[in-house]
């Protein structure tokens, strides 16, 4: 038998602890009056300079690698009534922007690139005492190139020893 104490029935506690609130509230309080004069007084005006856009000079022996796909009908860029790159076509990468190389290609080649310069310096510790002498990678991917074809050329060049692998993108004219 269970013993009652009081005559009425259980209700829900309703009441809620308004403690933690209000020590929160404090500590952002003074956070606030502390941290905004000070924020206030740093910044008496604020003037950005203007500096003009200047072409960068790339090194002689930055690779530059374009990648893009066959168009529908199997042909690739440059061939008579190409069409534009296309998702589901077969990849395409041209080493220096010129010849088209097969992924076994693009390693070789890379490579062959890379330890002729790397040689050239003096070696692999010569080269790596001047880090503005490490060559990189730019690539050019086309807007319709799927990510499988522009990853597959990132892959190779890194597997080839390249540790900079950058992208270029064609600049859109403002207001357009």
């Amino acid at each position: 038998m269970a013993i009652q104490m009081g005559g009425g029935a259980e209700t829900p506690m309703s009441d809620i602890n308004t403690t933690p609130l209000v020590d929160v509230m404090l500590v952002l309080l003074i956070i606030f009056l502390i941290a905004v004069p000070v924020a206030i007084q740093t910044i008496e005006k604020l003037e950005i300079p203007v500096m003009e856009s200047v072409e960068s000079k790339d090194k002689v022996e930055n690779l530059l690698l374009t990648v893009s796909t066959t168009d529908a009908n199997g042909r690739s860029a440059g061939e008579p009534g190409f069409e534009g790159a296309t998702r589901n076509g077969e990849c395409r990468v041209y080493f220096n922007n010129v010849t088209p190389v097969t992924s076994e290609e693009l390693y070789d080649q890379a490579f062959e690139r890379l330890d002729a310069i790397v040689q050239r310096a003096g070696g692999a510790e010569a080269i790596m005492e001047d880090p503005e002498a490490i060559p990189q990678v730019h690539i050019r991917g086309d807007v319709n190139a799927p990510w499988r074809c522009v990853a597959g050329a990132i892959y190779n060049i890194q597997a080839a020893g390249y540790p900079t692998v950058g992208f270029i993108s064609n600049p859109v004219e403002p207001g357009i």
